[in-house]
């Protein structure tokens, strides 16, 4: 396979659906995109209803190309990550990887429109959090939930505020930053710096104000962040966490038991915000972010230090911020359905507490008339049986003494 053949057949893919969020290459299965949150086969051609192994790695060896460094990784490891440019129309974070014998392959693609907080309906509480001068801010979220994206806002809103310099660790890197306000320098693992931690030592030396790092992957990259955070330094990162208390224990959990009481007090001094997101289909198209949000204060930094117990739970204490801006994703499914942007259905499917949300879209309903009496029926607003229904009457038989 040619360069200009997979150009073809990416430029398709992309163009067979509407809001194509990933691309894939699986043995014995169609080519597929990933649209709204659903993958959809797509048709290009006959000789690709199914794909076979030499397809599948012709594909893997045309991005691959001649780096010897990612054909290692994929050798040694069984997969790779590469970025790819289909020129004019798209940039694409890719993984290549072995499945039964086989080679697969995913491509995300990227935005190359950075967008404001406000175009992605985050909060406004959001502004604050780019105000942030040192300390530590994670996005978490399971992959495909849009943290990256997150991520790109609010240092843009540092680029369009602050005379600053900002320098990025990405794998690969994902939205291109232009020179503002703010000085960016942005660097690529593999291209630029060899691992997560030496990029992060190498960027203490690099006089920044603001680091972003890609992932928080292992030990030493969270022990090199946490010195950057007390050093001085505000301190962006991401977690595949799905809210905020796994969060703090996926960070515990990295260090001998020994270790971690200290992993504690440090983590209660540097932690300024986690973000914790899902992406939840949209009525009427799309997807609409839910997002979780948990700041620092003495509740959280105890919480932190001395472990969660009866009352003092992150949950709790989110849920008794909530004036402050602060967010449980139940709180935010709860508004998101009541404005209609989400179906009831959905509101329960990614909310953490199944309870609390169905009694508040309970009170959803009965706030709009729709409530449901104890059989079924259902009520107008002033508890008539509805237009046209009859009710049933019970024959009672009067007996007198």
């Amino acid at each position: 396979m040619r360069r200009n053949e997979l150009d073809y057949i990416l430029s398709t893919m992309l163009d067979s659906h509407p809001n194509v969020s990933d691309l894939l290459f699986t043995v014995d299965k169609p080519l597929q995109v990933e649209s709204a949150g659903l993958l959809v086969p797509v048709q290009c051609n006959t000789s690709l209803d199914k794909l076979t192994p030499f397809q599948t790695e012709s594909v893997a060896m045309n991005i691959v190309g001649h780096s010897t460094r990612l054909l290692d990784d994929l050798l040694r490891t069984g997969s790779c990550d590469a970025s790819y440019t289909l020129i004019n129309k798209a940039r694409f974070r890719i993984n290549v990887f072995c499945q039964r014998g086989h080679y697969s392959v995913v491509l995300r693609k990227l935005n190359t429109e950075i967008p404001s907080l406000s175009s992605l309906s985050l909060p406004d509480i959001f502004h604050q959090v780019a105000k942030e001068k040192t300390g530590m801010v994670l996005v978490t979220g399971a992959t495909g939930s849009g943290k990256s994206t997150t991520l790109a806002a609010i240092v843009d809103a540092i680029n369009d505020t602050k005379p600053v310099h900002v320098v990025t660790l990405e794998d690969p890197i994902e939205f291109i930053h232009s020179q503002k306000k703010a000085t960016i320098n942005q660097r690529e693992l593999g291209a630029d710096f060899d691992t997560f931690p030496g990029g992060l030592r190498a960027a203490l030396r690099q006089a920044p104000k603001v680091i972003l790092v890609g992932e928080m992957r292992d030990r030493a990259t969270v022990e090199i962040a946490l010195n950057a955070a007390e050093t001085g330094h505000l301190v962006f990162s991401t977690l595949h966490t799905i809210d905020a208390g796994l969060t703090i224990n996926r960070i515990l959990g990295m260090f001998e038991t020994e270790e971690q009481e200290q992993i504690r007090i440090r983590l209660a001094d540097t932690l300024r915000w986690v973000i914790s997101q899902r992406l939840a289909p949209k009525i009427g198209g799309g997807r609409f972010p839910l997002i979780e949000i948990m700041g620092s204060n003495l509740r959280t930094k105890e919480s932190i230090s001395q472990g969660e117990s009866e009352g003092k739970s992150f949950y709790e204490i989110i849920e008794a911020s909530q004036p402050f801006g602060w967010s449980t994703f139940d709180n935010a499914c709860l508004t998101a359905f009541e404005k209609g942007l989400i179906t009831e259905e959905n509101a329960l499917l990614f909310c953490s507490k199944r309870g609390p949300v169905t009694r508040g879209i309970d009170n959803i309903k009965k706030r709009r008339g729709q409530g449901v009496a104890a059989s079924g029926m259902q009520m107008r607003p002033n508890g008539d049986s509805p237009a046209g229904s009859k009710v049933p009457t019970i024959p009672v038989t009067l007996k007198f003494k």
